[in-house]
């Protein structure tokens, strides 16, 4: 079976389109559709439906994915292994974080590693903390540097690296900053901005409002950090954001019994080798 045609099956499997997929793999869209068709004359089986412009798995693809990503997996598993042995921190670390992290957190750390292991190649990728950590599950990036999720995965080790509190904010004009004292019941009367409740913020942030029997309304929704604190800074509603973030714009809120935090770290694959440079950037980075 030829690597170069499974690891083509992937990438259109995961951006459901043969044209992202050629742009990932820097190939044209006539080369990467050929080597899905050599794969589909291996197995005797259409591995994916072509509608349109839609492209989805059939029964055959669906069934082969989970083990094409593992034959991948390991052969790149096997790569890193043979390539540690010389104990240089070298090659291409595939690295996932969010957009946060990767704005506020991140930058002083990355340049101290390039500075210091100007051999690796970053392959940075800006994705949601929820994508990245499923990203390392299925073996497509090596490390994520994301909040760390607020239960057990069996497949990700993680290691904490920053505390990162969370504020109750709002406009300078909204109603609760004229209130003595803020009750959780209090935050139910008024709209809420959020992350989506997919997210490991909102999940955090659920479980404490769930324990204090509170109900939130959420009226608007998005993951971007900085869009939530300035849509809370015209006035469209209350959030919760990390206090690194706070200044003038907005209010901070204290909220009688509420502390909210979450933990910013890194997360691996544990059955997975990890190469030189990605324990380089893991120990740098707890360092600190």
């Amino acid at each position: 079976m030829d690597i170069a045609n499974l690891r083509a099956f992937v990438e259109v499997a995961e951006a459901e389109s043969f044209s992202v997929a050629a742009e990932q793999l820097h190939l044209t869209q006539p080369a990467i559709s050929k080597r899905v068709a050599s794969l589909e004359t291996t197995f005797g089986a259409r591995l994916f439906d072509r509608i349109g412009r839609s492209v989805k798995l059939t029964e055959a693809g669906r069934a082969l994915l989970p083990r094409a990503r593992r034959i991948l997996g390991e052969l790149e598993d096997s790569r890193r292994a043979l390539s540690n042995l010389s104990g240089d921190v070298s090659g291409s670390l595939r690295l996932a974080t969010s957009h946060h992290i990767g704005l506020h957190r991140l930058p002083p750390s990355l340049r101290r590693f390039v500075q210091r292991y100007p051999a690796v190649e970053l392959d940075l990728h800006f994705m949601d903390s929820e994508a990245a950590c499923h990203s390392v599950e299925i073996g497509d990036i090596e490390l994520a540097v994301v909040t760390l999720p607020p239960e057990d995965r069996p497949r990700l080790e993680q290691t904490a690296v920053w505390d990162d509190p969370l504020a109750v904010v709002c406009a300078p004009d909204h109603p609760l900053t004229s209130q003595r004292r803020v009750q959780i019941s209090s935050l139910a009367n008024y709209p809420a901005i959020l992350p989506a409740s997919s997210t490991y913020t909102r999940q955090i942030a659920e479980q404490v409002f769930q324990k204090a029997g509170v109900q939130l309304r959420c009226s608007l929704s998005t993951n971007y950090l900085e869009t939530i604190k300035m849509l809370v800074s015209v006035g469209l509603g209350w959030s919760l954001l990390p206090r690194t973030l706070l200044d003038a714009q907005v209010i901070e809120i204290p909220v009688q019994g509420l502390q909210l935090a979450r933990t910013l770290g890194v997360v691996r694959h544990r059955e997975r080798t990890l190469s030189n440079a990605g324990e380089a950037l893991i120990k740098l980075l707890v360092a600190g």
